[in-house]
């Protein structure tokens, strides 16, 4: 029987990442699906990206992912959120061919040298000794493997509720998995429960778009990846209506039958993406909440109706959906649902996403309590890449707060743990300036080229266009110009003030109405034909002062990040520590002084207990 060096469970989002990167990185890859016909299937809205998602996705491609190129490739509809903001909470967000989007990322998962595709239910994880040694399949066959790596979704214990209607499943249409999520149970897992949902999918030719607000798609959108000149051509544009009173109050008159208020779904909901039977009694003074209508699809009816996600029974969701503005006459081809499932409690995992009681066993996506296709790609690369390193004997690999958002959402999950489903937002990254998408490639190519993720030329690519931006911005820096009347009548023209005082040309881009092209006027300046380039010599300028101060405090947060903790310290022997800390603290295991800072009640006083019986026990090392 052959022996893999990485089996990944589930062939989502988080699935495929982790499969595509080991077997990239050399091993010898088993990828499991339930239904391999259901590879990367979008089960929720096939949008990619959004808030704090793109830069996740961004990321994902500068280590050598998949998803920003699959997304660019089947996109249909691009926006740019906050797009009037500054860059650090600027998102790309696009609306995928859902079929397409499927096909695409099973194409290149199919074609992948070194990786195996195998259609079953994984009931168990074998173990031996404390380590992983493979897997077992509903039919009892046994798989080898080094290391394994779980990304279950939804599928753990999946529980649909549609009214007073309960059915086991994974999502509809598909089984659950009830063995391997016992199996977790029973090596000692802390198991907890949450709930999602998706809304219904409605028939395009039933909905009567012309009382509807219509959105097209920027004119020039740009790729997620960088490997993509071009983006797909095909556009569909999306809706906007609105609930209604009556909307509201076929709610709370039936709110009874919604399976989240009469008590049988136990599982814990988002508080950030509230289902409408949510919105309408946890905000009862508003009057109307929106509704977004976008094509699943080129070649497809269906329509996803966002923010009408509810779990009501099926003739109140027509009526419901009758009520809004457009949707008269609308017939639903989905229903919409909730769904409950099992997660793993995230305080078990290291900072490599691998299981702190099972060695060489990895976590991804959902199953670490998490929401969104990004959040779990991420931590599918995240996995896969140590699952392959840990075979390998190689360093393992971690990003820290200050390099990228991945870095928050790991450390965020294995600290804090969740007691929600957990999203990415931008006021998660304490230093979001210096973490912004458009910088992503700079941030973390490099890496992504030492793990052999990147080519070579690619990575030659990146390091010029750097060069480039370091060349500009340092031309324009010894630019000097000086507040002649020609000079000051030039910048009237411009609309902006006129100069007092000398200035470089890298000063003057510092003011709002100036971009890098504006310039030209000035002597010291030479032109650049890449618009990248120019953006980051831009963003160099306007927002010199803030990146400074942002590079300033990630030195002081790298004094404590890189203080570590030496591995075996008795947190229960330190009397000044009170018990509920000693108790996080031996169960979290903190890496570094910096982790320890951001465990949930952690106070000065004790990490100052912390140091104090750190450099105890150095001392006593360094006597013996």
């Amino acid at each position: 029987m052959k022996k893999f060096d990485v089996i990944v469970v589930g062939a989502g989002h988080a699935g495929c990442e982790a499969a595509l990167v080991a077997a990239r990185m050399g091993c010898e890859t088993l990828l499991f699906n339930i239904n391999l016909d259901s590879i990367a299937l979008m089960s929720c809205n096939p949008a990619i990206g959004g808030l704090a998602k793109s830069q996740l996705v961004k990321e994902i491609d500068a280590l050598g992912g998949e998803m920003g190129r699959i997304a660019d490739a089947t996109a249909v509809h691009f926006r740019v959120l906050n797009a009037s903001k500054g860059p650090a909470v600027r998102s790309t967000r696009v609306q995928c061919d859902k079929q397409l989007y499927r096909l695409a990322m099973k194409a290149v998962v199919e074609k992948q040298k070194n990786l195996h595709l195998r259609q079953a239910i994984v009931d168990g994880i074998v173990v031996e000794s404390g380590m992983v040694t493979g897997v077992v399949d509903s039919t009892g066959f046994f798989y080898a493997g080094r290391t394994v790596v779980v990304t279950t979704g939804t599928f753990l214990h999946g529980l649909i509720h549609i009214g007073t209607f309960q059915t086991p499943a994974g999502r509809a249409g598909e089984i659950a998995s009830i063995g391997l999520a016992d199996c977790l149970k029973s090596l000692g897992f802390e198991i907890g429960r949450m709930k999602t949902g998706t809304p219904p999918r409605l028939r395009a030719s039933t909905i009567d778009f012309s009382r509807l607000q219509r959105q097209d798609s920027i004119p020039d959108p740009k790729p997620f990846s960088y490997r993509n000149p071009k983006l797909r051509e095909e556009r569909l544009p999306s809706f906007f209506s609105h609930t209604t009173e009556e909307t509201h109050r076929m709610i709370r008159e039936n709110i009874a039958l919604s399976p989240l208020y009469s008590g049988v779904i136990k599982g814990v909901s988002a508080r950030y993406c509230p289902s409408l039977e949510d919105k309408v009694m946890r905000f009862s003074d508003k009057d109307r909440h929106p509704v977004t209508l976008e094509f699943e699809g080129l070649d497809t009816e269906e329509i996803y109706a966002k923010g009408l996600g509810n779990s009501l029974p099926l003739d109140l969701q027509e009526k419901i959906v009758r009520s809004v503005p457009g949707l008269e006459q609308a017939e639903i081809m989905r229903s919409a649902y909730a769904i409950e499932y099992d997660f793993v409690q995230p305080t078990q995992l290291k900072p490599t996403l691998e299981t702190k009681l099972v060695g060489g066993l990895f976590l991804a996506g959902q199953i670490n309590g998490t929401s969104g296709y990004e959040e779990a790609a991420a931590q599918g690369l995240w996995a896969g890449i140590n699952a392959a390193l840990r075979v390998q004997g190689r360093e393992p690999f971690t990003l820290e707060r200050s390099q990228a958002y991945m870095g928050v959402m790991v450390d965020d999950l294995i600290t804090r743990g969740v007691d929600e489903p957990y999203r990415m937002f931008t006021s998660r990254a304490e230093y979001r300036l210096v973490l912004r998408e458009d910088n992503a490639s700079f941030r973390l190519m490099d890496k992504g080229h030492e793990l052999g993720l990147i080519p070579e030329q690619d990575h030659r690519k990146m390091k010029e266009k750097a060069d480039e931006i370091r060349r500009g911005v340092d031309r324009l820096s010894f630019a000097t110009v000086k507040p002649t009347a020609e000079v000051n009548r030039v910048l009237s023209e411009m609309g902006s003030l006129p100069m007092r005082k000398p200035m470089t040309l890298f000063q003057l881009l510092k003011r709002p109405e100036m971009d890098y092209d504006r310039l030209g006027v000035f002597e010291g300046w030479a032109p650049i034909t890449d618009g990248d380039v120019k953006r980051q010599i831009e963003i160099e300028a306007k927002y010199e002062d803030y990146i400074r101060r942002q590079h300033e405090s990630i030195e002081k947060f790298s004094e404590l990040e890189h203080r570590k903790i030496p591995p075996g310290i008795d947190y229960w022997g330190i009397p000044s520590l009170s018990n509920e800390l000693k108790h996080k603290l031996a169960k979290i295991q903190p890496a570094s002084i910096g982790q320890a800072g951001r465990i949930p009640g952690m106070t000065q006083s004790a990490l100052a207990a912390i140091l104090i019986s750190i450099k105890k026990k150095e001392l006593e090392s360094a006597v013996k």
